[in-house]
């Protein structure tokens, strides 16, 4: 539970970090689920009925704010970021995705099985979201400059000349 508090608080946190309104839905949105995630963990605490998981919004109100935030472009200043809290926030995810894993392994009860299942998957998909929003603030550091192309021959054929 503790880990799910902790990963809303961040994703609160990166959403005032950030200029560009369509990431800040994004993280808005996950750290609306982490709370979720609590309040199911929760109710599983409490013995109490544990049907009532919504599935998550986050990956449709992400896909709807990549599209926006291509349309518009925003300028490099608008969309840099903190690169390390993106990693951060992956790492995260994985290892919250892992100690649910760990937990179904060890569970009995098939309604407390199925829901974290779907917790799981929440998890997996809030990892593969700030991926993209990694990738997209990223992408003005991975491009290549044209000139680097200009010597690809005298690299094709290096294995060969060497041997290999």
């Amino acid at each position: 539970m503790k880990m799910e508090t902790d990963a809303e608080a961040y994703y609160k946190k990166l959403a005032e970090e950030t200029n560009v309104e369509g990431i800040r839905n994004i993280f808005l949105d996950l750290a609306a689920d982490e709370k979720k995630h609590y309040q199911i963990f929760e109710a599983m605490k409490a013995r109490t009925d544990l049907s009532a998981m919504e599935d998550s919004k986050a990956l449709e109100s992400a896909k709807n704010a990549f599209e926006k935030l291509l349309g518009q472009r925003p300028a490099a200043g608008e969309i840099k970021g903190d690169l390390d809290a993106y990693q951060h926030a992956m790492k995260m995810e994985a290892e919250g995705a892992r100690v649910y894993e760990e937990a179904l392994a060890r569970e009995t009860n098939p309604e407390v099985q199925n829901l974290l299942k779907r917790v799981i998957a929440e998890e997996q998909k809030h990892f593969n979201i700030i991926q993209n929003v990694y990738d997209f603030v990223n992408a003005p550091n991975e491009f290549l400059a044209w000139r680097e192309f200009s010597n690809v021959e005298e690299f094709r054929n290096f294995g060969r000349d060497v041997g290999a």
